[in-house]
């Protein structure tokens, strides 16, 4: 495993559907601190979020938690939502999404449980982030949160439709955001910038990731 995303190779036989897919996402050895997702047909394996982004989770997670629909509660855990009609496997970041949704066996969500995710985006992550992301969870996901970590800024989607979201709002980090509903609250950037300095300092380091996600 490297920092960046992997596409593993599944005969056409063996994956079959969707469902299949996901089976075998379920059945996979990923190592410790990575996770397996379903991007555009194909099983793709990347890290969870770099440490030091995990300031940036949890000052983002306590303040959602207090805005959270009844019933839904905001965590970090790395748990994959399904979306089967567009054959996606996505685990956010962040969510925030129905608690009854975590009471099956499996080791899959359905996408519709989610209020909101939430994606910090990574020289390596940033092109699924913005596009495969964005379009899936735009059809589906009341709010999307995405955290610009190179261009230090969040971006804040919202009131989706079949074509996508319909709004969209951004600030630099440091600036207030509305969330809008069903969490409809002021988000405070400030504990961001910190993170987002990190980041561009990685870079110029060259400890960062590398170039963007290979094309899958």
């Amino acid at each position: 495993m490297t920092e960046r995303p992997t596409v593993i190779d599944v005969d056409a036989p063996a994956a079959g559907s969707f469902e299949d897919m996901l089976r075998i996402v379920e059945e996979m050895d990923t190592p410790a601190g990575y996770k397996a997702e379903l991007i555009r047909g194909k099983i793709v394996v990347s890290p969870w979020s770099k440490l030091r982004y995990k300031r940036v989770m949890k000052a983002l997670r306590l303040q959602l938690e207090p805005h959270v629909p009844e019933g839904h509660d905001a965590d970090v855990a790395p748990f994959l939502f399904r979306f089967p009609g567009f054959e996606r496997g996505f685990g956010p970041d962040l969510h925030v999404a129905d608690e009854a949704a975590f009471d099956d066996e499996g080791r899959h969500a359905d996408a519709t449980a989610l209020s909101l995710a939430a994606e910090l985006t990574s020289d390596s992550t940033k092109d699924v982030d913005w596009l495969d992301k964005l379009d899936t969870y735009g059809r589906i996901v009341p709010v999307y949160l995405l955290l610009d970590m190179k261009m230090q800024e969040i971006n804040v989607f919202w009131d989706p439709s079949p074509k996508g979201y319909r709004s969209r709002t951004n600030v630099p980090f440091g600036r207030p955001v509305r969330v809008p509903a069903p969490f409809d609250f002021e988000l405070d950037t400030s504990a961001f910038i910190i993170e987002a300095k990190a980041e561009a300092q990685g870079t110029a380091d060259g400890n960062d990731s590398g170039p963007g996600t290979p094309d899958v």
